[in-house]
């Protein structure tokens, strides 16, 4: 099915600044490392929560803009040890370097649109995803340029919301670095539905 040839990138990010929160299941899969699934919260400005699922079951991190730091407990949230850490603490980076004040939707938009400034967009088409229509974007730089260690995004962008709901990332050689799917998506969850962040 033909799609509209826009600009899926700036459509999302439009749509990313107009939210307040958003609760997804992120599932990241990398050749490096065994797979990482977490319900994941945000909420602006800043505010992140990360309940895992595997591995590390149980475990809860939490980040606050306000005070640049963020809380661990390992065996669930409330519980007994919480740790303080800052964001770039080698312990709580993913193997792919993320740090979790820079995890959120706007800051994976802000890289592609990096990549977009210094080289091509292709819109591919539609697609499904699980039971989603998307629309399917690949963003590549010249050679000599990359964000964040990415020389290449494939984004598939859910219809219906805009924003994407499969990423895969890969080197300058065509490796494979990352797989996200972000399933379940809720944006602008009401506050009494939505998990503290604190």
């Amino acid at each position: 099915m033909a799609l509209p040839d826009r600009d899926y990138v700036a459509v999302a990010q439009a749509r990313f600044d107009a939210l307040a929160n958003y609760q997804v299941t992120l599932k990241s899969t990398s050749a490096r490392a065994e797979t990482v699934e977490v319900l994941y919260g945000y909420r602006k400005p800043g505010f992140v929560r990360m309940d895992f699922i595997r591995p590390h079951a149980g475990a809860t991190l939490t980040f606050s803009p306000e005070s640049g730091k963020v809380k661990l407990w390992p065996f669930g949230i409330d519980t007994f040890p919480r740790l303080t850490l800052s964001p770039d603490n080698h312990m709580i980076q993913s193997p792919q370097g993320h740090r979790v004040d820079e995890s959120d939707i706007g800051a994976l938009l802000a890289n592609v649109r990096a990549l977009q400034q210094h080289g091509d967009t292709q819109n591919v088409g539609a697609e499904t995803i699980g039971a989603r229509e998307a629309a399917h974007v690949i963003v590549a730089c010249r050679p000599g340029y990359r964000a964040s260690g990415v020389f290449r995004y494939e984004l598939w962008f859910d219809t219906s919301h805009g924003l994407p709901i499969k990423v895969v990332s890969e080197g300058e050689s065509r490796e494979p670095i990352e797989t996200v799917l972000m399933e379940n998506l809720r944006i602008d969850v009401p506050d009494a539905q939505l998990r503290p962040f604190a």
